[in-house]
């Protein structure tokens, strides 16, 4: 018998919170691909993530940075991808604040060398995944996909570049590329250092939750389920050279606390302490997601309000997986220094 021809799929980045859902997505749901995950391991990146993956087949993670050229080249050569999905990327405010370098790194100069290495082997689909906080801080209205990129923070340039890049690639050498811009994302498997699971472990440890500024700040939640199935209609569905925004509902930061706490029996008001506002800091993000809705059909099925406990009930679960990351040194001095709130 001939040996199956499996169509082969590079995810740059799958072993992080949103890629590594994806990765899972893609694996059981299209049996006739081959997922390959190329992942640096930076501080949040986890192979735990897939560790139900490692012995199944049809999946092969490859350490290395997306900046390495002739590591690009050497996979691109020998596996002929069908498509490439980059999630990788650094992805914190704060962390771009305190130190911007690894973003420029990351964020600009990897998503150059994939697009690049892409365009010379021919790769028939390039998405890159990017992020609602390159439109900046919305006071009104909501962002659709022609808005002008206006970022406030080094990270959100770095993703506005990023962006900007591909969309210079698609023009110029017409690379058969598509950007995914989506807003925060929630579920399990998330580092600890973002929003809502930061307030998770840190009620379940009983330690106050730092909360910038007045904790008004409105933000769009999306299930990663939610961003997973857009991703996929976009990567199967959405014509070359798109754009689209990827949305579903807005809430306060001190409402997804306050969803937090009640789903854990705790007193919001007890738990939190206030910190200085990040310098700069968006108010108000808020992604009109019309386009891949009418466009591709996509809708969201995991809304917050019905899935907020289920999250905290994964992360009550699954103690083992949260209390090994917390364990090293360098996440509870990134824990302190929000809590001080020093950004210079």
């Amino acid at each position: 018998m001939a040996a199956k021809s499996y169509t082969n799929v590079l995810i740059c980045g799958g072993s992080g919170f949103i890629g590594s859902h994806f990765v899972r997505h893609l694996y059981f749901k299209y049996p006739d691909y081959k997922i390959f995950n190329l992942d640096f391991l930076t501080y949040a990146g986890n192979n735990d993530n897939l560790t139900d993956l490692e012995n199944l087949g049809r999946y092969q993670f490859i350490h290395g940075d997306i900046c390495d050229g002739n590591l690009l080249a050497e996979i691109f050569g020998k596996h002929n991808f069908a498509v490439v999905v980059n999630f990788a990327a650094e992805t914190h405010v704060d962390r771009s604040i305190w130190n911007s370098f690894a973003f420029i790194h990351t964020n600009i100069n990897g998503v150059h060398s994939l697009i690049d290495t892409c365009r010379t082997y021919k790769v028939p689909r390039f998405i890159q995944v990017s992020t609602d906080e390159v439109y900046g801080d919305i006071e009104e209205g909501f962002s659709t996909e022609e808005a002008p990129l206006c970022p406030s923070n080094p990270y959100s340039a770095s993703k506005a570049a990023a962006d900007l890049l591909v969309q210079s690639y698609m023009r110029t050498f017409k690379l058969p590329a598509l950007i995914v811009r989506g807003s925060n994302n929630f579920g399990p498997f998330q580092y600890p250092e973002k929003l809502i699971p930061l307030a998770i472990v840190s009620l379940i440890r009983a330690k106050k939750i730092p909360v910038h500024g007045s904790g008004e700040q409105v933000r769009n939640w999306l299930h990663v389920l939610d961003f997973c199935s857009a991703i996929d209609i976009v990567m199967h569905q959405g014509p070359d050279f798109s754009v689209f925004n990827v949305s579903d509902v807005s809430r306060k930061n001190i409402e997804v606390l306050g969803a937090v706490a009640k789903a854990l029996n705790k007193d919001l008001d007890s738990c939190k302490l206030h910190t200085k506002d990040r310098p700069g800091g968006d108010q108000r993000y808020a992604l009109d997601s019309t386009k891949i809705r009418r466009e591709l059909g996509w809708s969201p099925r995991y809304h917050f309000d019905d899935c907020i406990e289920g999250v905290v009930n994964w992360y009550l679960s699954n103690k083992e997986w949260w209390t090994k990351i917390l364990s090293r040194k360098e996440v509870w001095d990134h824990y302190q220094k929000q809590f001080e709130a020093e950004y210079y």
